[in-house]
C-alpha cells in the first residue's frame, strides 16, 4: 500500500467486514450472554472505524472531492455494506484518476 487511496480501499474492506462481524456477535451478547467475541470485535471495529475516517480525510485532501462525494464516503461507514459500495463507486475510480495523473 504505497498510496493513501490504496490504504483507504484496504481500510474500507476491513471496516466493512468488522461491521458485519460486529452485527453477528450482537446476538451472542444479548441473547446467549456470551460477551467475549462482541468485546473483541467491538474494539477492532472501533479502531478500524477511526482509521477509515482518518483515511477518508487524507484522501479527500489529496483528491479534492466535492461535498457530496466526501459526505457519501463518510456515510458509507455507518451503513451495512456501505464501505463495499463506496469502494466500487468512489474509491476505485478515484484511485484510477490519481494514478492517471501521476503517469506522464
Amino acid at each position: 500500500m504505497t498510496t493513501k487511496i490504496a490504504a483507504l480501499r484496504f481500510l474500507a474492506l476491513a471496516e466493512g467486514i468488522s461491521y458485519l462481524a460486529f452485527g453477528l456477535t450482537m446476538p451472542l451478547k444479548y441473547i446467549y450472554e456470551i460477551t467475549g467475541p462482541n468485546k473483541v470485535i467491538g474494539y477492532a471495529h472501533g479502531a478500524l472505524f477511526i482509521a477509515y475516517c482518518v483515511a477518508v480525510f487524507l484522501v479527500n485532501m489529496q483528491a479534492k472531492w466535492n461535498f457530496k462525494t466526501n459526505f457519501l464516503a463518510y456515510l458509507a461507514s455507518l451503513v451495512p455494506f456501505g464501505t463495499f459500495v463506496a469502494d466500487t463507486r468512489i474509491f476505485k475510480p478515484t484511485e484510477a484518476r490519481l494514478i492517471s495523473k501521476m503517469q506522464p
